[in-house]
């Protein structure tokens, strides 16, 4: 029983500096307050701008927000499964996170709000749950 309170809270541990980290890097990032409030834009049609990327050829900063936007939110799909929650659980908490993420971007100018962002770190967060293990309930079956 002790094992299983300290993985838990070991999970959790992770989670919190992960997030952080995330928080860093999308909203608190060098120069973040020295925009005026509610100054950043909104990219409200998606996958024009990846679209753009495709279209000159410029592939290694396509991949990287591309692929960084599903990478980054698979910790929530994980934890989202290791907590006990379902598929739908994993989207909305990644949905939930990110629509913050970019609200935040907006409100404090530190970058541009886009929906696509929204679906891919959702897209992410249940890729996260698909690719974790489900938890075993420690009953054996002998046979």
């Amino acid at each position: 029983m002790q094992f299983k309170r300290q993985r838990q809270l070991l999970i959790s541990a992770l989670f919190v500096v992960w997030f952080a980290y995330l928080l860093r890097i999308t909203v608190f990032r060098d120069g973040c307050f020295s925009h005026g409030l509610f100054s950043g834009s909104v990219e409200w049609i998606p996958f024009v701008y990846l679209a753009k990327l495709l279209r000159i050829r410029y592939w290694r900063y396509f991949s990287y927000l591309f692929f960084g936007n599903l990478i980054w939110f698979l910790p929530v799909g994980i934890f989202v499964r290791l907590r006990g929650g379902k598929l739908r659980h994993a989207f909305l908490c990644g949905a939930a996170l990110s629509v913050g993420i970019e609200l935040m971007q907006y409100v404090l100018g530190s970058g541009v709000s886009e929906v696509e962002d929204v679906i891919l770190n959702s897209t992410g967060a249940m890729i996260g749950f698909l690719l974790c293990p489900r938890r075993r309930s420690g009953c054996v079956k002998h046979s």
